[in-house]
């Protein structure tokens, strides 16, 4: 695995332990593991994972630009003969 992968699937697991032990255990504090837990999810795990896969990606690919709009009409007039 690669590095950015393998700490992406350690802070995934890491914060589904922290939200599953939350749940589970009856502490004074299990309302704070749930918490921290999402909170890895959202500002630490989906970054890292979005930008694992989007780094080698050209943007203007995805974006609606004149000349992807005209291939995007090309590939339709092309799908229906």
């Amino acid at each position: 695995m690669k590095t950015i992968q393998t700490i992406t699937f350690i802070a995934f697991i890491a914060s589904l332990a922290s939200i599953a032990s939350g749940f589970i255990l009856e502490v004074e504090y299990s309302k704070k593991l749930v918490g921290f837990g999402v909170l890895g999810l959202f500002l630490v795990v989906f970054p890292l994972f979005s930008y694992y896969r989007w780094k080698d990606k050209d943007v203007n690919d995805y974006m609606l630009t004149k000349e992807n709009l005209d291939k995007m009409r090309q590939n339709q007039k092309e799908k229906k003969y």
